[in-house]
C-alpha cells in the first residue's frame, strides 16, 4: 500500500522515517488531524481564496455598465465573510463588562422643549429614514410588511407619511421621508409611493445590499450567477446593520450633507411609535451636544427579556444582543434588575459621522449567522449585522430612556389587536393613547398560532375588535370567535380545546374569566 503525502512525495507504509530523511521532513511538516486549531485555519484560508474566485465569476455574470456597484456590493459581503471566518470565541468577555456610567443613559424627562421658531431651524437638519426591508409573511400577507391595513384602512406607510407631512406643514418645513428598501420590497414599495405625489412630503428610497446565501457545509455561495429574480431564494438582505455602506453608497448620504442635514432619525415602519421627537432634536442640536449616536431605550418588562440592551465595554457604550450572551448566563441577561433597558431600534446618528466612520471602514459590528433551509433541504447561513451594534463605532454615544409610548412595533397579530382597538386615538397619523385608559401601561396579549396567526384568520374571529381599556392580560387559543361589541377586563382567559369551539356572543362583558371547553351561544 502506498499513501499520497502532501508535498507529493510517495509514502510506503513500512518506511523507517528515522533512517529517511526526505520521509521525515515530509511527515513532520503534514497537516495537523482535523479537529485542531491549525487545520480549522488552513480550511478557512481556503474557504477564503475560493470565495474571492466564486465572488469575481457572479461579478463576471453582471452586464459591464453594472460591473462596478454590483462589485463594490459583494465587497461589503467578502469583508462581512472574512471577519466571520477570523473570527474565533465570543465577541466581548462577560466578565469584563463594565458598570454602565451615571450619564451613559439619560432620562427623556429631563429634556427640554425647543420654541415653535427652534425647531424649524432644528428640522430644516433631519431626514428621518425608515427600514422598510422585511416582508408581510410571517402575518400572512404578501408583499412590503409596510402596506398591511393596521388602522382605519391606513398602512405603515401611510401613518409614516401622514406623520411627516403634518411635521412640514405645522412648521413649514421640508424634512425628507427615506425609505430602505431590500430587493424583496423595492419594486412593489416604488409602485406603492406613486400615490403620495400630491403629498408634501420628498419620499427618496434606496436598496440595501442583496448578498449571497452560503451553503453551510462547502462555504460557497449558494448562486452561480447574479440573476437574482430568476433565483431569489439564493439571496438575502443582509440585516438593517446594511444601512451604513448602503446609505452611503446611495449617495443620499451625500447629497443631504450637502444640504446641510445633520442627523437622521432612524426606525422600524413597523414600529408605531416612533415618531420625530422635537425635544430629543433640541437635545442633539445644542451647542454644547457633542453625541454623534443617540439610541432610544425603554424599561424592560418580562415581555422584553430577549431584546438588545445597553452595556459599557472597554470604555465605550455598546449593544448586547441575546447572541453574544454565554448559555451560562442568558438568564442573568435576561434578568430586569440587572439589565433594565432595552433597545427599541429608534436611533439618532450624525450624518457626517457616519460618512466618517463608513470611509474609514470602522463600523466592525459583530456578525448574526442565521441558519436557514432552501426549499430543496439544503441548509444554508446568511452573515447579518444589526444597525444598533454600530453604536461604539462614533463618538460620545448616548443611550436615553423613553416612555414606553415610543414602542409600538407591530409583529404579531397580537400587537395588531392593539393598534386597532380604542386603546389608541389616531392623530395626523401618530397612534396615542387614549385618555380612558387607566393604566400607562399596554395589556398584554397573546392568541394561539393556529387560528389567529395570519392577519386574515385573525380578522374574521372578530365581528370588530374589542373594548380593551381595561384589560390587563389576554390569551385566546383554539377555535374561538367573537361577536359584535365584546368588552374584556382584568385578566381573562379562553382555551377552546382541540375539537370543542367557544363563541363569545355580542356584547359579552368579561371581567377576570377563564372560558374553557365548548361553547356556542349564537344571536337569534
Amino acid at each position: 500500500m502506498v499513501i499520497q503525502g502532501w508535498s507529493g512525495v510517495n509514502v510506503g507504509e513500512d518506511d523507517n522515517p528515522s533512517k529517511n530523511p526526505v520521509l521525515s521532513k515530509v511527515r513532520g511538516h503534514q497537516r495537523v488531524p482535523s479537529g485542531s486549531q491549525e487545520f480549522k485555519d488552513l480550511t478557512k484560508r481556503d474557504a477564503l481564496e475560493q470565495m474571492k474566485n466564486d465572488i469575481e465569476r457572479l461579478v463576471s455574470t453582471v452586464p459591464e455598465a453594472q460591473r462596478e456597484a454590483t462589485k463594490k456590493e459583494l465587497d461589503g459581503f467578502s469583508s462581512l465573510f472574512e471577519r466571520y471566518l477570523q473570527e474565533k470565541g465570543p465577541s466581548l468577555s462577560w466578565n469584563d463588562i463594565q458598570k454602565l456610567p451615571e450619564n451613559a443613559v439619560r432620562d427623556y424627562a429631563s429634556l427640554e422643549t425647543p420654541s415653535t421658531e427652534d425647531a424649524r431651524n432644528m428640522l430644516e437638519k433631519l431626514v428621518v429614514v425608515k427600514l422598510n426591508g422585511g416582508l408581510g409573511t410571517s402575518m400572512g400577507c404578501r408583499g412590503p410588511k409596510s402596506v398591511i391595513p393596521v388602522r382605519s384602512d391606513l398602512t405603515f406607510l401611510d401613518l409614516t407619511v401622514q406623520q411627516i407631512e403634518y411635521l412640514n406643514k405645522t412648521y413649514k418645513v421640508n424634512v425628507p421621508l427615506v425609505l430602505m428598501n431590500s430587493f424583496n420590497t423595492d419594486a412593489d414599495t416604488q409602485k406603492i409611493i406613486r400615490k403620495y405625489k400630491g403629498v408634501q412630503v420628498e419620499i427618496y428610497t434606496f436598496s440595501q445590499s442583496c448578498f449571497p446565501r452560503i451553503e453551510k457545509e462547502s462555504l460557497m455561495p449558494v448562486p452561480k450567477d447574479c440573476h437574482v429574480e430568476k433565483n431569489l431564494e439564493a439571496w438575502y438582505p443582509p440585516g438593517h446593520g446594511d444601512f451604513y455602506e448602503s446609505f452611503s453608497n446611495s449617495g443620499l448620504l451625500k447629497k443631504f450633507i450637502k444640504q446641510g442635514r445633520k442627523f437622521c432619525f432612524l426606525s422600524n415602519i413597523d414600529n408605531l411609535g416612533a415618531t420625530v421627537d422635537l425635544n430629543i432634536l433640541n437635545m442633539l442640536l445644542k451647542s454644547n451636544s457633542t453625541s454623534e449616536f443617540l439610541m432610544e431605550v425603554t424599561d424592560k418588562t418580562r415581555a422584553d427579556v430577549k431584546g438588545g440592551t445597553l452595556i459599557q465595554y472597554d470604555n465605550k457604550l455598546r449593544l448586547l444582543e441575546i447572541a453574544q450572551v454565554p448559555k451560562e448566563h442568558v438568564d442573568e441577561f435576561k434578568s430586569v434588575k440587572t439589565f433594565k433597558f432595552f433597545n427599541t431600534n429608534n436611533l439618532w446618528v450624525d450624518l457626517e459621522a457616519i460618512e466618517r466612520v463608513v470611509s474609514e471602514g470602522g463600523l466592525n459590528m459583530e456578525i448574526i449567522i442565521n441558519h436557514k433551509s432552501l426549499g430543496n433541504g439544503t441548509n444554508v447561513i446568511q452573515l447579518e449585522t444589526a444597525v444598533g451594534a454600530a453604536m461604539k463605532a462614533f463618538n460620545h454615544s448616548v443611550g436615553l430612556n423613553v416612555p414606553r409610548s415610543r414602542f409600538l412595533p407591530v409583529k404579531k397579530t397580537s400587537d395588531l389587536m392593539l393598534v386597532m382597538s380604542n386603546l389608541y386615538d389616531l392623530n395626523h397619523g401618530s397612534l396615542i393613547m387614549s385618555p380612558k385608559r387607566m393604566f400607562p401601561t399596554t395589556p398584554l396579549i397573546k392568541l394561539g398560532d393556529a387560528h389567529f396567526a395570519k392577519v386574515k384568520d385573525f380578522l374574521s374571529r372578530f365581528a370588530n375588535i374589542p373594548d380593551l381599556l381595561e384589560l390587563d392580560h389576554l390569551t385566546v387559543s383554539g377555535d374561538v370567535t367573537f361577536g359584535r361589541g365584546v368588552s374584556f377586563k382584568g385578566t381573562v382567559i379562553i382555551i377552546a380545546n382541540h375539537g370543542d369551539r367557544i363563541d363569545i356572543p355580542a356584547e359579552s362583558l368579561l371581567e377576570n374569566k377563564i372560558i374553557s371547553g365548548n361553547l356556542r351561544i349564537l344571536d337569534h
